[in-house]
Formats: C-alpha cells, structure tokens, sequence
C-alpha cells in the first residue's frame, strides 16, 4: 500500500511539473522542436533587446540572451520550469544575425562562401532563481558558392528570420560542405539532448511515464 501511495504522489507531482512547462519564444521552430519531447508546454514570448554589447564576443551574447530570456518569463512565474534559447552565428569573432531581408541575406552568404560558420546555440532552463545553461556549437563548412546558387535557395526558402541565413534542416544543408555537433537539434534553434539533460535535473524526465502512441 505504502509503494502504491508513493508512486501515485510521483506521478502527481510528475504531471504537475509538466504542466508548467514555458517555452520563453516565439519560434515557430523551437517550439516544433519541444513538440518532440511529447511534454504538454505553453508558449510565451519575451520582451528582450537582443542588440549585442560592445565587443561581446558570439558565446557570451547567445548565453545573456538565453538567460535575458528564460528569467524574463521565470519572474512572472516563480513557479514554473522555464525555457530559453538564442542562437549566434559567428564568422570568426564576427557575430552574424538575421538579415531580415532578401538583398542582405545575399551579401551574408557571399561573406559565408567557402568559410567556417561557427553557431552557438545556448541554453537556459531556470525555475525561480535557479538556473542551468549551456552552449551548444555546431560547426559549418560552407561550400563555395555561386551567385545563382544563392540567389535559388533564398527565393525558394526565403530564410530572412535565420541567423546566417541557412536553413540547415531544410534546403540549406545543400549550401554546406560538412557540419559537426554534439546535438543535432541545436543547429534548427533548440538542442533537445542538452535540453533533456537539464529538464531532468528539474525534475522532469521526457520518459517518466507511458508515452501515447
């Protein structure tokens, strides 16, 4: 009897847990990427300047914004195991955004041509005043590319919302020559092996329980 109360207070509270599942984004790509974790989560997007400190370097900048974002949403609600993500492109010391438009996404993939893109990709799981991050990073090797090849694959995937303009989950992985990460997920925006690693120590395992087909 003993055994049987104690597993249904675990599961309880396992439920609990997951119902206060944040993603702090509006990402239409990070959060197809929870989606795989089969965790029931709500989606709330913060308000966070993103413009990059002077001379702060890609890791530095893609760690603050993750937790810029993670604790903006944490602070409303002490409560629940909160999510946050950014992801930097670099070239080097240069931090590459989004283009935001067709003509600048042109010149980004000229700059990338037949270079080492370096994508940090970091992490912030945080409950209250208790936070996790991380940084993930995925090298990519560009191909040399010519001008029609870039002018092809932008008005076919138009990736303007992406930082350096590649789409590696898609069409983009035609523009690299070779790719290298510990997390395959982390290039499309949310490293869901690292994510997995941090949720559990919250408390909150993917496969604690039965999982619907």
């Amino acid at each position: 009897m003993q055994t049987l109360i104690e597993s249904n207070t675990s599961l309880i509270l396992h439920y609990k847990a997951i119902m206060r599942l944040i993603l702090a984004s509006g990402s239409i790509y990070r959060r197809n990427l929870l989606e795989r974790l089969q965790l029931p989560f709500s989606v709330q997007s913060p308000d966070v300047d993103e413009s990059p400190l002077p001379n702060e370097a890609p890791a530095a900048l893609a760690q603050r914004l993750a937790i810029s974002k993670a604790q903006a949403i944490a602070s409303q609600h002490p409560d629940a195991i909160v999510i946050g993500s950014d992801q930097v492109a670099a070239l080097g010391s240069l931090c590459l955004g989004k283009a935001g438009s067709h003509e600048k996404a042109v010149a980004q993939l000229q700059q990338l041509s037949g270079q080492k893109v370096v994508f940090h990709t970091a992490l912030c799981v945080a409950q209250n005043t208790h936070q996790e991050v991380v940084n993930v990073l995925t090298t990519c090797h560009f191909r040399e590319l010519s001008r029609d090849e870039i002018e092809n694959y932008l008005q076919f995937e138009k990736p303007y919302d992406t930082a350096g303009s590649a789409k590696a989950e898609s069409l983009g992985i035609a523009l690299m020559q070779s790719m290298q990460s510990n997390d395959p997920t982390a290039i499309i925006g949310l490293p869901l092996i690292e994510l997995s690693r941090l949720l559990r120590q919250f408390g909150l395992n993917p496969l604690a329980s039965p999982i619907s087909a």
